[in-house]
């Protein structure tokens, strides 16, 4: 895992506006401060990656969640009982939530992560971040620091660390429907 250092600056780097890859659950993820319109529109730059798709929002904790979602409606026991864990869910977007996180919908998509690396990002920064797998629209993630460097040029800082145990990106579940995404 990160030195405290090295979490120290990633915090840095995303209160500034930039981009840090971080490993997730499953795959490298790209994080930065979803309020910063400058900062989330780089992100998706680097991705390739329209902004009406909508963003993945991680946190360590709940309460980092309450800006951007609503969190006392019907059906959150299963989202607390599967928290913190590797469930993505589609939950109720508060008023006037900004356009590039939720590409416009009336939901967005949150998680409070498991995974000590990002959940640690998380608290360092303060707040909870995007988080968007490491690679172009359309081609694999990133598994390794390298394929991070060669996927995503122009990140501006690199969390090392291990992956979760997930082979594959953490399932979206929407709160509404109980449909799962992915």
């Amino acid at each position: 895992m990160s030195s405290p250092f090295q979490l120290r600056r990633a915090a840095r780097i995303i209160d500034q506006g930039g981009v840090v890859a971080c490993p997730t659950e499953a795959v490298y993820g790209l994080s930065c401060d979803p309020l910063n319109p400058a900062a989330v529109l780089r992100l998706l730059r680097l991705k390739q990656r329209p902004a009406d798709k909508g963003l993945i929002l991680i946190a360590s904790d709940i309460e980092q969640l309450r800006p951007f979602a609503l969190l006392q409606c019907k059906g959150m026991e299963a989202v607390r009982e599967s928290w913190p864990g590797p469930v993505t869910w589609l939950l109720p977007a508060r008023p006037g939530l900004p356009w590039w996180i939720n590409g416009g919908r009336d939901t967005v998509a949150c998680r409070v992560t498991a995974h000590p690396p990002a959940a640690a990002l998380c608290r360092a920064a303060g707040r909870a971040l995007i988080s968007s797998s490491a690679n172009r629209a359309g081609r694999p993630p990133a598994r390794s620091p390298l394929q991070v460097r060669l996927r995503c040029p122009g990140t501006d800082a690199l969390l090392c660390g291990k992956l979760g145990k997930l082979n594959r990106p953490t399932p979206i579940r929407d709160l509404r429907t109980g449909r799962q995404y992915r």
